[in-house]
């Protein structure tokens, strides 16, 4: 194998890590992503940086954290100035690419005005390039709105586009994606638009789960195929043009995610009275905490908001049926995953090729009675599956219990690569954790900013999270309790210890603060000694 491989990295969108086979679960069928694991190293504790989509995909592409990167929350596109490691990568040498969902600017038009500050009246603003800590020196951060794409049926994004030098891009969820794959299905179907919403989907839809229809768009035309198709074309030009450049090609599925409509025979492949419920739905005796009993509060009353993108609470028949929906979308991007890997294979770059798989963020799916995602850093939401399979190595079947997570994934990229990375970056390789070996970690730090206020918190609330190997220690910011919860004995994080004796309160927050430290900035160097 070359000491310049190439990288397949595959990445799926709200998809927690026990919701593959691999990671010991018993109804969802995987068996090409747990080939990858079974033929590689597949990481047992590996953490979102924050668990939403935006903030933790500049992560993963900054290697720094969002309170650096400045992406602290949905909304907030990523700077065309920041250094990213298909920069690097493309510096070097390597064709780097993107199919499917990138979401490092925003992808709907919709303006924010909840969580705005209002202007002083008796004062005069600044001009517009001065609003901001950072000067506002041009760059395009429209390029994945709907709107953009659709005043101009010829737009394509300005390359190279953080750092790929070929996008081909999904923008949305479930049957809604517009930007290239919209592009590919007009070009297929003479009237896609008669086959996609929940206005003309297909008769027989007996679920009760908010955001769940029929869609009519065949399995063929749903964007997961589209995915695997382009990803395999993208293989097969490369082995044409002669193989002597390297790739990246990172192939990044919109699903799983709500909306939840896998298409065809995925839509009932699994059966809802067949799930079982998570072993926090009910919490027994244990106090409800505030936050949460906000939630359950408005489930009761109806006044929860279902068609929105944060978490809710929900019934145990719609957890059922929102699982059982959710691992058909997992099992169809399975099977994608196995064609792609045959075409690889096939076309003889299996031998050069490191692949990768992870996800963005996890989803509750009826941990303590909630879906989707939101500022509750339950273990569902912050932990994901990540694997990794390189040919060149011996590492088969390796389970790795060491703490790890998105902020490490650049520079393990960029050190395979045999590439050093930026002045900024954070995290650390974890080619020597491959084998088995210790990742290096005692703990993490995972971020948390909402614009937007819920749960009886206030608008632009924060919130820092500690996970240790044992412990999870939460703060909100403006509240005056917080969560700790003994991971071993309690993993379904229903007993918060925060009040109780021996609950290591102080060790946990000095851990934390020593943490935060350890993430504050290191770029830019000096230019000169100084005075």
């Amino acid at each position: 194998m070359s000491d310049r491989p190439n990288f397949l990295f595959i990445i799926t969108d709200q998809h927690r890590a026990d919701h593959l086979g691999c990671y010991g679960n018993p109804v969802v069928r995987t068996p090409h992503i747990d080939a990858l694991a079974a033929a590689g190293t597949r990481f047992e504790r590996f953490y979102t940086a924050t668990p939403i989509c935006m903030p933790n995909r500049a992560t993963l592409m900054t290697g720094r954290m969002p309170s650096l990167h400045g992406v602290r929350h949905n909304g907030i596109p990523l700077s065309v100035e920041a250094t990213t490691f298909t920069d690097v990568m493309a510096a070097a040498g390597y064709h780097t690419a993107l199919i499917g969902k990138c979401h490092l600017q925003s992808i709907k038009d919709d303006l924010p005005v909840v969580g705005m500050p209002e202007p002083d009246p008796s004062r005069t603003r600044p001009p517009q390039h001065l609003r901001e800590a950072r000067k506002d020196v041009g760059g395009r951060y429209d390029q994945e709105l709907p709107s953009t794409w659709t005043r101009d049926p010829e737009f394509e994004p300005v390359f190279p586009y953080y750092g790929f030098q070929h996008v081909e891009l999904c923008i949305k969820h479930a049957d809604q994606v517009v930007g290239h794959y919209d592009r590919w299905l007009r070009a297929r179907h003479p009237d896609p638009d008669s086959l996609r919403g929940r206005t003309h989907e297909l008769p027989g839809n007996g679920y009760e789960a908010p955001q769940a229809w029929r869609t009519r768009v065949p399995e063929e035309l749903y964007p997961t195929s589209y995915v695997a198709e382009r990803t395999m074309a993208f293989l097969e030009e490369h082995a044409r043009a002669g193989r002597d450049r390297p790739f990246f090609l990172q192939c990044s599925f919109p699903d799983p995610h709500h909306a939840f409509t896998p298409p065809g025979r995925y839509w009932d492949m699994y059966d809802p009275e067949e799930i079982a419920l998570p072993g926090s739905f009910h919490h027994g005796e244990q106090p409800v905490l505030p936050h949460l009993a906000r939630l359950y509060e408005e489930r009761d009353r109806g006044e929860a908001n279902r068609d929105g993108q944060r978490t809710f609470a929900v019934t145990a028949r719609e957890v059922r049926e929102a699982v059982a929906l959710t691992y058909g979308m997992i099992t169809m991007i399975d099977d994608a995953i196995g064609r792609i890997r045959a075409r690889l294979e096939e076309l003889g770059l299996a031998e050069n090729t490191v692949i990768i798989f992870t996800s963005d963020h996890g989803d509750f799916m009826g941990d303590h009675q909630l879906l989707l995602k939101g500022a509750l850093h339950y273990r569902g939401l912050v932990r994901v599956p990540f694997i990794w399979v390189d040919p060149a190595t011996e590492a088969m079947g390796v389970v790795n219990p060491g703490l790890c997570g998105t902020l490490d994934l650049p520079g393990t990229l960029l050190d395979r690569a045999g590439l050093e990375g930026h002045n900024g970056m954070q995290g650390v390789s974890l080619l020597p954790a491959m084998g088995g070996g210790a990742t290096g970690y005692d703990s993490l730090l995972i971020e948390e900013h909402q614009r937007r206020g819920y749960m009886g918190l206030p608008n632009n609330f924060r919130a820092r999270t500690l996970i240790t190997p044992d412990r999870r220690l939460t703060l909100y910011e403006g509240a005056g309790w917080g969560e700790i919860y003994d991971l071993d004995n309690d993993p379904d994080e229903v007993r918060n210890l925060w009040d109780e004796p021996g609950a290591q309160r102080a060790e946990l927050l000095e851990a934390l603060a020593r943490r935060m430290m350890a993430l504050t900035d290191t770029s830019p160097l000096a230019t000169h000694h100084g005075p």
